[in-house]
């Protein structure tokens, strides 16, 4: 009769070690779909960030074109003024 106990026990307790690591198995699942999607997230944040700033470069670009110019324009008309003189 101990044998039967034992071995149901040693069963029971086999099965319980089965039904933990699955468990165990699961929430590590769980956690690393949770971590991919939040990668994702970030991901698409840092791109649509990377985006405005391309943007935002572009514009500045023009911007220091256009006063450059305007600064070489007003150069030439105060050397061709002083030239005058």
């Amino acid at each position: 009769m101990p044998i039967v106990i034992a071995l149901f026990s040693t069963s029971y307790f086999g099965n319980s070690l089965i039904m933990s690591d699955a468990d165990n198995f699961e929430q590590k699942l769980d956690r690393l779909i949770e971590l991919c999607q939040q990668l994702k997230r970030e991901n698409k944040s840092l791109r649509d960030r990377e985006n405005d700033l391309i943007g935002e470069r572009s514009s500045l670009m023009k911007k220091n074109e256009l006063a450059r110019q305007k600064v070489e324009t007003m150069i030439t008309r105060l050397q061709s003024l002083s030239a005058e003189q």
